[in-house]
């Protein structure tokens, strides 16, 4: 049970650590809007971005979880991890693709690669960036002297 308990206590965190980043991007996109006048027409970009960036690290930790088995952070190649961190964005991505085909709306080829490729490129982003601060936070462990 108590390993349940830490799984779950690392998807969290990877889904705490995902909507910051998402909270970055969605910030970064308001700034924008109050030059770019098209881009003013929605208001929320900051949860836009929060909420699938939480559930986008929820679903990295169980990509990682099954993928990264018995592996260490230093095991874990930088372009590896990044192909798993674009699995959940890749999800996303083709879930809005599905729900939009479902009600008729017409997609041209730009809008599926934005909508499909964004998402994948912000969680391969993402995900190299959860792992240099994985990677950064273990080399504190070991340079840090016994109290």
């Amino acid at each position: 049970m108590n390993n349940w308990l830490r799984r779950l206590r690392g998807a969290l965190g990877m889904g705490l650590i995902w909507a910051g980043a998402g909270a970055l991007v969605g910030g970064l996109i308001e700034a924008i809007a109050n030059f770019v006048p098209s881009l003013n027409a929605v208001d929320m970009w900051i949860p836009l971005f929060v909420i699938p960036g939480f559930v986008g690290g929820m679903l990295f930790s169980v990509v990682l979880g099954i993928a990264g088995r018995n592996r260490r952070f230093d095991d874990l190649s930088l372009p590896l991890f990044a192909a798993w961190g674009a699995v959940p964005g890749l999800l996303f991505g083709l879930s809005s693709f599905g729900i939009d085909a479902y009600y008729g709306t017409w997609w041209s080829v730009l809008r599926v690669a934005l909508a499909i490729g964004a998402p994948a490129l912000l969680g391969a982003a993402t995900a190299t960036g959860t792992l240099a601060i994985a990677r950064k936070a273990a080399m504190k462990e070991l340079e840090a002297p016994d109290g």
